[in-house]
């Protein structure tokens, strides 16, 4: 049974930081992401990354981001500078299912097979 759980999420001003945690267990499969969803929107895949370390970023916050992984995937990280009031939703953190064979992991909605329960993120202008 896959169990992701996040934490760290919260309030902050425009131009801000923040870092969400995300511990993993079980078997699933070698990537990795976080999701996101404003209110009335649909999910919107934020970053994404392969047990070898290999990232993709949304183009909305490239720059801004960096998500990371450790202890083989047992820890995922996602660190938020200069937050916008646009990055406002609640973050879900997710997971494969098989072995993406690509070069680099998606952050399309359903590659990902295994979903956390979230936490919100609020950026106030």
């Amino acid at each position: 049974q896959v169990q992701l759980a996040e934490s760290g999420g919260g309030s902050v001003q425009a131009g801000g930081s923040l870092t969400l945690s995300c511990a993993a267990a079980g078997n699933f499969g070698n990537c990795m992401a976080w999701f996101r969803q404003a209110p009335g929107k649909e999910h919107e895949g934020v970053a994404a990354i392969r047990s070898n370390g290999r990232t993709t970023y949304a183009p909305s916050v490239e720059g801004r981001f960096t998500i990371s992984q450790d202890n083989a995937m047992a820890t995922l990280s996602l660190a938020m500078d200069n937050l916008k009031p646009e990055d406002t939703g609640m973050y879900y953190c997710v997971a494969t299912r098989i072995i993406y064979v690509g070069s680099v992991c998606p952050i399309t909605t359903y590659t990902y097979a295994y979903w956390g329960k979230g936490t919100q993120v609020t950026v106030s202008s």
